[in-house]
Parts: structure tokens; sequence; C-alpha cells
């Protein structure tokens, strides 16, 4: 690559972020030097949350104690901020509540959704490309309600849907490849066959619209530490379609999902409406780390963020194809838009020393085993700048490291 042709994507790097409406929302962030596209793992922190769990601890929690659960909101933290997740993936409030793994919630939105389909449904259809822990949750929760796993991609499902299937369970973005499984068409199909859709938002909540309420999901589930920057650990939520909850039956009750917690009574009683997706006592410190971290959301479009997405992704591939040596990666994200989620995989055989080394220079990707190169773009903190020099240090490192 000569110097005259990094000068030309180096300028048009510049010219890009000095036309982007979202860049002003990067000093909204703590962040250094390092180009940071691990943010589809663990989001960065948000610059105010520091002295928001400072005044939580300290005041909330040291000085108001268990006053705190009325009087600063504990109690009611859970649906709270379910309703400010909710434009992020196009839901009416009142049908998300935040708590919970997402792990746990995967849990209670597939043994649920067989309880909704009832009668001799008794197949689940399983995104055979799935996040790992989501395959494994659904094979405990058939071999519990007496339902076979079939493993699907997900593009073959809309013609393997039959009256047996009680429901599939599909990640909306590849958490490998970061391709972008069609969410309308896959829940139409399941619908005209009497099925639910229970969407896995992991990879795209705080990346792209979703559209729950307009696609008519019945289920889903998402965490909040990446796109949503909720920190390390942060409890997940769980949708429930307005339409389904009378019937919801999750197969955790607990004293917090009763309709009178505090009667301590020996029979359940499920609370109405969201609360009824609760079970134990809620993780307050993370719950309230991730509601701060949710304001710098306001007065942000989700359409704009889906729109620099696209933009960054595939200035990124640009970048690439002319940056690194000709045979060494090949990306396995789709090129279509539409197909598309907010990160880049490739795929390269000397993938593992080469994250390690691009991480050693200050460019922080993650890696999937045993060769695949994995850079998520969030849209609130990365640039075109950043895109530009994550893929000219990649080309660096790639020329230092031999192939094969």
């Amino acid at each position: 690559m000569s110097d005259t042709s990094t000068a030309a994507y180096t300028a048009e790097a510049a010219r890009l972020d000095a036309a982007d409406e979202l860049a002003k929302h990067r000093e909204k962030f703590a962040l250094d030097d390092t180009v940071y596209l691990d943010g589809n793992s663990l989001g960065a922190l948000p610059a105010h949350v520091p002295a928001r769990m400072a005044d939580v601890i300290t005041r909330q929690w040291g000085e108001l104690r268990i006053r705190s659960w009325d009087e600063s909101g504990w109690w009611t933290a859970p649906e709270r901020i379910g309703d400010r997740i909710a434009p992020l993936v196009g839901a009416a409030d009142g049908q998300i509540v935040v708590g919970d793994s997402t792990s746990v919630n995967v849990f209670k939105a597939v043994v649920a959704a067989t309880r909704l389909a009832g009668g001799d449904r008794d197949e689940i259809l399983v995104d055979a490309t799935t996040f790992p822990t989501d395959g494994y949750i659904a094979a405990s929760a058939a071999r519990m309600t007496g339902h076979r796993i079939v493993p699907l991609d997900p593009a073959e499902m809309p013609g393997a849907v039959t009256g047996r299937t009680a429901l599939a369970l599909v990640n909306h973005v590849d958490y490998r490849t970061g391709r972008l499984q069609d969410l309308p068409g896959v829940t139409a199909a399941l619908h005209a066959a009497g099925a639910l859709a229970v969407w896995d938002l992991c990879h795209s909540a705080g990346a792209l619209p979703v559209g729950l309420d307009a696609h008519g999901v019945d289920l889903a589930v998402g965490c909040t530490y990446k796109y949503l920057n909720g920190g390390p650990g942060a409890p997940a939520y769980l949708y429930v379609a307005e339409r389904h909850q009378a019937r919801f039956d999750s197969p955790l009750p607990g004293w917090n999902s009763h309709a009178d917690p505090f009667g301590m009574t020996p029979d359940y009683r499920a609370a109405e409406g969201a609360p009824r997706g609760r079970v134990g006592t809620p993780d307050i410190l993370s719950m309230l780390s991730l509601e701060a971290a949710l304001d710098v959301w306001d007065g942000v479009r989700i359409e704009d963020v889906r729109a620099k997405s696209l933009a960054l992704t595939d200035f990124f591939l640009e970048c690439v194809r002319a940056y690194a040596p000709e045979g060494r990666v090949t990306s396995v994200t789709p090129e279509a838009h539409a197909e598309r989620g907010s990160q880049v995989a490739l795929r390269c055989a000397e993938a593992p020393a080469v994250m390690a080394e691009l991480i050693r220079r200050g460019v922080v990707g993650d890696l999937r085993r045993p060769d695949v190169l994995r850079f998520g773009f969030t849209p609130l903190y990365v640039g075109f700048a950043d895109a530009e020099r994550a893929a000219r240090v990649l080309g660096e490192v790639l020329r230092d490291i031999p192939a094969g």
C-alpha cells in the first residue's frame, strides 16, 4: 500500500467523520486512544455512570438502605428500565422486564412458548448456528417438556415449519459471522403454521431496528452489556408480547413475580403484565448501572445508528481489501446490507496470533476459534478514522506474521 493510497483513505475517513451526526456522542464514553472494536462483546463505559453509581452505593444503599426499595424506585426498576429499552427494539411499553441472565431468560421463553403452543406440537426448531448456550438451554427444555429439537439454518425454517412445530428459537444476528437473519420472514412463516417465534437479540439490540411489535414477535430475549453498554454481567431482558401475557406461564415462578409478593402465601398466583417474567430479588446495583448507561440513547434514533453501522462496515471492508495482503483474510460477513449486522468477521489462518498482535498495537477486536477475527462496530463511539486505522494496522500485522 503506497503512502498516497493511505493518505486517500485517511482523508476519506476524516471527511466521513466530519459529516457524521452521531460523532458527538463519542464524548459520552470513557475512551482512550485504543481502537475499540469489541463492543459486540462488552460495550464501553458511559462516562457518567461512575458518579451515578456512587450515589446509588453511598446514598441509596448507604443512607436510605431498605427505604430505597420505595423511595429510590428499586422495586419498579425491572419494568421501568424495560420501558427504556423498548424503543430500541421496537416495542411498546409494558412488554419488557429486565432481570436475570440471558440464559435464564432463554429458558423462561422457550418453556413458556411450548406451553403457549400446546396441543400436539412437539418440536422446537433451533438455529443450527446459534450461540452455544441457546442450544444447550433449548435441548434441556426439550428434555423437560417432551419436545424434540430440530436444528436448522434459519433460512430453511420457513419451509420446514409443520403442524408439529411449537416454536423456533433464532439468533437475530449470527454471533460468529455477523449474518442478519430474516426476522419478519421467519416470524411470518411460523405464525402461518400456528407456531411461535422466540428471538435472541443479543447481537442486534442497540445496533439496528428490530421491530418486535411491527413484526408480531411472540417472545424475545437479549443481553444489555454489548451495544447497550450496561456493563459486564449487566442483567438481560425478556419481551413478552402483550397478547400473550395473560397466558404466559413461567417455568421459574418466584416471589418477585407473584401477584402479592409480600403476602408470602404458599400458593402461586402470577402478577399481571410484564412482571410475570420476574423470578427473585433483582440485582439492583447492576440494574441501576444499566439504567444510567441507557442515558446515552436519549435523542438517538436507532435508524440513524443503523445507517452509520452499515457505512462503517462498508468502509472497513473497503479498507481491508486495500490494506491486507492478497489471500490472507476472507470476509465471512455478508456484503448485502439486508443480511449484515454490525460486525465484520474475517477468516484468517493465523487468527490467534494476528488478534493478539492487533491488541498489542492498540486495535481491540476478538477471536472466535479456530480462525475468525471479529470486529464489532458500535456507532455511538466508533468513527471512520477508527475503521481505517484498524484495517491499516491489520494489514501491517499480516505482513509481519508469516502465512501458514
